[in-house]
């Protein structure tokens, strides 16, 4: 967090001055490790061994926090007697299917729930990236649920939980992680230290951690932790997730993601949600409990934003008119599609995949294929020079003079010079002037799709194709102003917020939003954003001037609340858990909850309430259920639906790993997405053979001086000062094995490529004993390519295309190489040299090692 998010990190150091406890763990010691007061180094890609690790020693030692396990969680919960666990099939749950790769999840419910999964299509949600879909809107938990309140039911969710994690061992994580028992024993000790009524711990991860085959599984172990101390929604604790710039999180709420619309609105399938009554059923689950129950008005306000006056109940509020997916429209689809010829054209913006994206090789020659290609930028990027200066020229596999790309280059407006919000890693909405007018052509986003709207309704204005309606039928009345007209930014933040259609009135909420086409909500998580005609985001009024939650410092969704769940901060009977975590609690006197922060729970809701049999949507939630978004109203230590590979998080090796998992049969993630296809590889693992082949672990992470993948810093002169070139960061004992110079130059070969980099020898990166012998790691940034002031060769082009299955992420944090000195070859010899190395490790490219890896093939690895 020093390194990346150095400003935010200011508060991480105001609370160690008040007397907390920092730990970082990381595979290389950073400027954060310099001042916590533990670093940990840690095999890249081990963490669900220590957070497993975690959680059995809470549970060994009755650490939960008992009274808000008991109440606010699923811990006592019973699961379906069809349920085995990993413990059980050597790496697998019940349900796996060998032929998919995928689970059918009916064995994983709550006992008498086996048929509510929704899981019977499993291949097709991965290829949609379905788990981000049910994380959001909550998978669906009808009727009642079976529970054991004495927690000793062997089947209810913490009985389970102890046995999943029972190998969980302090010598496990030592063996697996290469962290020592005594390190990993002081940080259980003080994490779970904050636990109780009257303490709080937070965990913050770097967005990387979701860059792994098993990302998702990885923040779920940490949710798990946090849920059994009691740290969830309440003043304190939580988990923060470090975006990578300060609008990621805008970029998922209001989307460029395939598979969601704006507010985490699933898009729909072709196949499954023919109509508009089957897609929000399929968000709100008729008969479920939950907020989510309100999906049919959030749906039909957005759909009233898109399309306006065409839009009516009696079309369906123009649903015939959204996309559907077909399937995996990723973007790692999309670049394979690219190099097969299926993709004619292709929009680039706030986006460097030449050299910013996993396998660098395969983007650029997918681009190579295109017959034209739009790029917005601030720089002339490498995604935008590929066919001339791209490391592919040298090898000969692009000929400029043949490279039927057709690049128009389209200069970008900087944040400081257009006007907007951004929506911060905690959900806060802050608004920007602009500072300064574009140089030259450079236009802000809004200004380049209003008009490349407006041009195209133009065109088609007279078109009789029903197609095209689509298009002309949209809401497209925005204001503009200036000598180049435009587009008001402060109009969309009002489309965006919502508003009444027969009067234009800002809604003041989501709880305005209307199923009948009287309301407009671009984003429903949003409204309130603008709320009486105000630009809420744009309030700026000191902390010193207002108490400490500071509520009137820009807008977070939704509805300004700066603490999700927070009902949660509050024992069962409505009470704070004690005055020093005093945040949001029920004043008996006025019926209704109140606190420093807007309760995210019925204002008037008692704790007392119960739901009279068969009701639904909020109806539904308890009192005391402080997790409203969920079907049961519980935090879930155990997932019975939407996390594709597995209800509770199992520690597998990375898909490249010199290492045989110690604790299963099973390897890796055998429900990963993989591509067969001839540009990717991957390097062989045990128990494959020739995994010595590529006997070292290579990571990436980021540098304070560079962000992302350069473009932008490496184009200014006093940060390209600061770090002028590519290197790669070594032990001295590394250095020492293989016969690397301190500045020297060193190459990394991978089955998909070859880079060098110049050799830094450093004590920040500690060998580690894994198993039983000495595991090296080295450690490469991520920001270099061959255009700016200072260039470099791209760590991305080592890795290959392989992805975690519920949200179709990559595994760009952790790789196998050999590492060799001197400087790489060039031309047809690099070839050459990655042709040499595949035929050493019997790779033979588009042809993946087997999914399933385990010993145990007379169990049908774990298939039910």
């Amino acid at each position: 967090m020093a390194e990346a998010h150095p400003v935010g990190f200011q508060w991480v150091m105001e609370a160690k001055r008040k007397g907390a406890k920092v730990f970082h763990v990381d595979p290389r010691f950073t400027r954060t490790s310099a001042v916590a007061d533990a670093y940990l180094p840690i095999r890249a890609g081990t963490d669900i061994a220590l957070l497993g690790g975690v959680v059995r020693y809470i549970l060994d030692n009755d650490l939960d926090f008992r009274e808000y396990v008991l109440s606010y969680t699923n811990a006592a919960t019973i699961v379906s007697a069809e349920f085995s666990d990993t413990e059980d099939g050597d790496g697998f749950f019940s349900g796996f299917d060998p032929e998919t790769g995928t689970y059918v999840q009916d064995s994983w419910q709550y006992e008498g729930h086996e048929g509510s999964s929704g899981s019977g299509h499993t291949a097709q949600e991965r290829d949609s990236a379905a788990g981000l879909t049910h994380e959001s809107h909550g998978a669906p938990v009808g009727g009642q649920t079976r529970r054991d309140e004495t927690l000793q039911h062997p089947r209810c969710v913490y009985q389970i939980l102890k046995r999943h994690f029972a190998r969980y061992t302090p010598e496990m994580v030592e063996r697996v992680c290469g962290i020592s028992q005594a390190q990993f024993l002081e940080l259980a000790r003080a994490w779970t230290a904050n636990s109780g009524r009257d303490r709080t711990g937070m965990l913050i991860y770097s967005v990387g951690w979701t860059q792994h085959s098993v990302g998702v599984q990885y923040i779920r172990t940490g949710a798990i932790i946090q849920l059994l101390l009691g740290n969830m929604g309440r003043p304190g604790g939580g988990v923060m997730a470090l975006r990578g710039h300060a609008s990621i999180q805008g970029s998922t709420d209001i989307p460029t993601l395939f598979n969601l619309l704006p507010g985490y609105l699933p898009m729909p399938h072709h196949a499954e949600h023919p109509s508009f009554d089957e897609w929000v059923d399929s968000i709100r689950h008729p008969g479920q409990k939950g907020f989510w129950g309100n999906a049919r008005s959030f749906a039909a306000s957005l759909l009233k934003a898109y399309w306006g006056d065409a839009a009516t109940p009696e079309n369906d509020f123009c649903y015939g008119y959204l996309p559907r997916l077909t399937g995996d429209h990723g973007t790692y689809q999309q670049v394979l599609n690219m190099i097969d010829g299926k993709i004619k054209g292709y929009f680039l913006l706030g986006q460097n995949p030449a050299v910013g994206s996993a396998h660098g090789r395969a983007q650029r020659l997918g681009m190579a294929n295109l017959d034209w290609l739009v790029v917005r930028d601030l720089f002339m990027i490498e995604s935008a020079t590929f066919w001339q200066n791209g490391p592919e020229v040298a090898t000969g596999e692009i000929v400029p003079e043949e490279c039927r790309t057709e690049v128009f280059f389209l200069p970008a407006a900087s944040h400081v010079e257009k006007e907007g919000t951004f929506t911060q890693t905690q959900r806060l909405l802050q608004w920007r002037e602009k500072a300064v007018e574009p140089p030259g052509d450079a236009r802000s986003e809004l200004w380049f799709f209003y008009h490349l709207g407006r041009k195209l309704r133009e065109r088609l204005a007279d078109s009789p194709l029903p197609r095209d309606r689509a298009l002309l039928d949209l809401t497209w009345d925005y204001p503009t102003h200036g000598p180049h007209a435009e587009p008001s930014a402060e109009a969309v933040l009002r489309e965006i917020n919502g508003y009444d259609v027969t009067t234009g009135r800002p809604l003041s909420g989501f709880a305005e939003a209307r199923a009948d086409g009287s309301t407009a909500i671009g984003c429903w998580i949003y409204s309130g954003v603008y709320a009486d005609g105000v630009n809420q985001a744009a309030r700026r009024r000191s902390r010193h001037e207002q108490d400490w939650v500071a509520a009137e410092w820009g807008w977070a969704w939704p509805a300004n609340r700066r603490i999700l769940y927070n009902r949660a901060s509050a024992d069962p009977d409505g009470n704070p858990w004690s005055e020093r975590k005093r945040y949001v609690w029920w004043d008996a006197d006025k019926a209704e909850w109140t606190g420093y922060d807007v309760p995210d729970f019925e204002k008037t809701k008692p704790p007392s309430y119960r739901p009279p049999p068969g009701a639904s949507g909020t109806e539904g939630i308890a009192g005391d259920d402080p997790f409203v978004m969920q079907g049961d109203g519980k935090g879930w230590l155990y997932a019975p639906s939407g996390v594709l590979d597995g209800p509770l998080p199992t520690h597998y090796e990375p898909v490249e790993s010199p290492v045989r998992n110690p604790l299963y049969g099973q390897q890796a993630n055998p429900t990963r997405k993989m591509y067969a296809h001839p540009v990717n590889s991957v390097n062989p693992s045990p128990p494959q053979e020739h995994g010595q082949v590529f006997p070292y672990v290579f990571t990436v992470s980021r540098l304070t001086e560079h962000h992302t993948a350069g473009g932008m810093s490496r184009t200014v002169s006093p940060l390209a000062e600061l770090q002028p070139e590519m290197f790669v960061e070594v032990s001295p004992a590394l250095a020492d094995e293989v016969g690397l110079t301190h500045l020297g130059w060193a190459h990394l070969v991978s089955g998909r490529a070859v880079i060098e980099a110049k050799v830094l020898v450093t004590d920040r990166l500690t060998p580690l004993r894994v198993d039983g012998r000495i595991i090296h790691q080295v450690w490469l940034p991520y920001h270099f390519g061959f255009e700016g002031l200072v260039t470099g060769d791209s760590a991305n082009d080592l890795f290959g295309i392989s992805l975690d299955p519920n949200v179709l992420i990559q595994e760009s944090k952790v790789g196998t190489c050999d590492v060799r000195p001197g400087r790489r070859p060039t031309g047809p010899a690099l070839l050459d040299l990655v042709a040499d190395y595949q035929r050493r490790a019997g790779i033979t490219p588009g042809q993946h090692a087997p999914a399933v890896t385990t010993d145990n093939e007379g169990k049908e690895h774990g298939a039910s």
